[in-house]
């Protein structure tokens, strides 16, 4: 009688476990292979940030506001563009270059010379929206 009762409930006890184990964020690495998955024009995506982590999507995406959106586009070999909002409204981009730091980071460097260099350790990129910290 036991035996029925345990084959009807395992199904179910399979899909709670199921629906109840957490997936890991992918994790990007600066490879020459994932790299191309950050190659594009990324814009800031304030809706998704989370404490210092910073969101970004493509800017193919739909965005719910049409406010100002900060971003930068990552580019091959090693270039990089990063936008700001411009003193009369939209965005004026300031050149640099990118280069890999550690297994996740991407060390930016603007020619403006005024900018110090800093880091975007890249955490995730789940869904089409990158994860981000900056150093």
């Amino acid at each position: 009688m036991l035996r029925p009762v345990f084959s009807r409930l395992l199904p179910l006890v399979l899909l709670l476990a199921v629906a109840c184990h957490q997936q890991k964020p992918a994790i990007v690495t600066t490879s020459p292979t994932s790299m191309k998955q950050l190659e594009g024009t990324w814009l800031s995506s304030l809706e998704d940030n989370q404490g210092d982590t910073l969101a970004y999507r493509l800017n193919t995406h739909t965005f719910k506001s049409a406010q100002h959106r900060t971003g930068f586009a990552i580019r091959p070999y090693g270039r990089f563009e990063q936008f700001d909002i411009a003193p009369a409204g939209g965005l004026t981009g300031r050149p640099g270059t990118w280069t890999p730091d550690g297994p996740t980071g991407l060390r930016i460097h603007l020619q403006d010379g005024q900018t110090p260099d800093y880091t975007l350790e890249v955490l995730a990129l789940q869904k089409q929206v990158l994860k981000l910290r900056r150093h």
